[in-house]
């Protein structure tokens, strides 16, 4: 009788949607981590303290950990794809720049693993027209003006591609995400059922629930790449003062942190608390009133943080040859895990 063995690792139980942190940590070679970004722009200060930080954490804990840059993904809701390869160059860069080492974590191009693409069929066997449709992503695309892309519709099976070809068992994701992991967790379900007859072919992967803050650009919405209102993480000083100084708040001249009354002023407080390493509360104590004095602390606060960052950053810079070899490495490392999946699934269809 064939098995299926899922992965090389000796996963825990998957029943439960939340893995425990602990559990994580006390046993991190037993996790393998898959998460990743879509090359679009350049990554500000919200990536870093929501999800870069995290990353570095995890990796530095032991956890296997695989980024991949989602070029292909890309075009789910863009046309013009003439600065993908530009900025998966930056986006690489930044990488090394906050502490992601290239020897524990690999890192490749979502379009570098053809294996990902073939392995959509087979899962898109499983999910239906309605389920894709109630997706939070496709629902909020499906709301906006012109026609909905069939690539939009299929984003959440693409993205559970990603996560099971190189067997990721664990992703970091803030509480929005849940249900973007519930459907990969789904897909994995009914590979198993339909094509393993419930032999482990497909791991359902748990997620990590991140603390992430919800910073605000400044202009007081979401920090945002294609909103423009975000401290890019490679700005300059004085180009992160000006963004800073141009920051939406409010009329009351006493600085508190109440993110729910005043959540543009508690943004600001929140971002020189992370950066600084203190709580929200003491840096509102420190400022004490009027908006110009809290940006100021913010702005210090934001540089002196990304001060070395930015130095390692602009040091990788000089080295032409650096991006291709991480990539190269990553690569390595991914591809034969996807060649692995795929070549499974087939076998649990029959068609080998």
């Amino acid at each position: 009788m064939t098995t299926f063995a899922a992965s090389t690792l000796t996963t825990p139980s998957t029943t439960s949607l939340l893995a425990d942190r602990a559990d994580v940590l006390e046993a991190p070679d037993r996790y393998r981590v898959l998460t990743g970004d879509r090359p679009t722009g350049p990554l500000h200060l919200g990536h870093y303290l929501g999800t870069l930080r995290e990353r570095v954490r995890l990796q530095d804990a032991g956890v296997q950990t695989f980024v991949v840059i989602a070029d292909y993904q890309v075009v789910t809701d863009r046309s013009d794809t003439s600065e993908v390869a530009a900025n998966v160059r930056e986006l690489v860069l930044d990488y090394l720049a906050v502490g992601l080492d290239p020897l524990r974590t690999s890192v490749f191009r979502h379009s570098a693993v053809p294996e990902i693409g073939q392995l959509m069929l087979p899962l898109l066997s499983t999910a239906t027209l309605a389920e894709l449709q109630r997706n939070p992503t496709v629902k909020a695309e499906a709301g906006h003006a012109g026609p909905l892309s069939a690539l939009m519709l299929t984003y959440p099976v693409h993205q559970a591609a990603d996560i099971l070809a190189v067997g990721g068992t664990l992703v970091p994701v803030g509480d929005d995400q849940l249900p973007h992991l519930e459907q990969t967790r789904v897909a994995a379900r009914r590979v198993n059922e339909r094509y393993g007859r419930g032999a482990s072919v497909l791991t359902p992967p748990q997620a990590l629930l991140t603390e992430a803050p919800r910073l605000l650009g400044t202009d007081g919405q979401k920090m945002s790449k294609s909103r423009g209102n975000a401290i890019a993480l490679g700005a300059s000083e004085d180009d992160t003062a000006r963004l800073v100084r141009s920051a939406v708040t409010d009329s009351e001249r006493e600085i508190t942190y109440e993110p729910q009354r005043r959540p543009e002023v508690s943004s600001l407080v929140l971002m020189a608390a992370l950066c600084s390493g203190r709580t929200p509360q003491d840096v509102a104590s420190e400022v004490g009133s009027g908006a110009a004095r809290l940006k100021a602390v913010v702005a210090e606060a934001v540089n002196e943080h990304l001060r070395p960052i930015r130095a390692r950053r602009r040091e990788l810079e000089r080295q032409p040859d650096v991006v291709d070899a991480v990539l190269a490495a990553g690569l390595e490392r991914a591809r034969p895990l996807a060649a692995a999946t795929l070549a499974r699934v087939h076998e649990a269809m029959g068609l080998t």
